[in-house]
């Protein structure tokens, strides 16, 4: 009987060798186009959980945190603009997606291990969840709410004149969006404190 370690060794050699029986061109292009097939269910997985019914799937989400953005001028306004979960909580370039999808899968976990499935749960920790989404939103500029939202473009003729100083102001020193505006779409936690100026 060989030992786990020959078994290992031969497996390797054979995964280095040259196909016998199909020629260079062929395994080219079949690895080709596997990873097109990989690539595009891949792509459409990562846009699947983007969508609103999949942040909502969940109760945790459902009856917390989405009632409270059903009431904001993000989900009903007198445009019919609707930002989603994903318009401010994934960035839209490539790699910053699949690091936040990948720390996104600690908030499955909690939902694994009950430590956010009641609603009292979930206060509990909602300043501790808070903290980390403003962070990362700092981190980056608040680029989700700068997709939609641009200084440069606010038109001091049509936004009123106290908003409008602010977001100068606020341009000048800058400000990211998070800084002044947490608890646009959501409660604050009830630990929270408005920072000193």
């Amino acid at each position: 009987m060989k030992s786990d370690r020959s078994i290992c060794g031969s497996s390797w050699s054979a995964l280095r060798k040259p196909s016998a029986r199909h020629s260079l061109l062929t395994l080219l292009v079949v690895g080709f186009f596997s990873g097109i097939i990989f690539w595009g269910a891949f792509n459409t997985g990562m846009e699947a959980t983007n969508k609103l019914e999949f942040c909502i799937g969940c109760h945790e989400m459902r009856d917390t945190v989405y009632q409270e953005y059903k009431e904001t001028i993000h989900y009903s306004n007198r445009t019919g603009v609707r930002a989603v979960c994903s318009d401010c909580h994934v960035p839209k370039d490539w790699t910053h997606k699949l690091i936040r999808k990948a720390k996104a899968s600690m908030e499955v976990w909690g939902k694994v291990t009950g430590s956010i499935d009641t609603k009292e749960k979930f206060e509990a920790k909602r300043m501790e969840l808070a903290t980390h989404e403003w962070e990362r939103m700092k981190s980056r500029d608040s680029i989700e709410c700068r997709n939609c939202h641009d200084f440069d473009a606010m038109s001091s003729e049509l936004q009123k004149q106290t908003p409008y100083k602010k977001h100068m102001k606020a341009k000048a020193e800058g400000k990211s969006c998070i800084d002044c505006h947490k608890g646009i779409a959501h409660k604050l936690p009830k630990e929270y404190t408005e920072p000193e100026e």
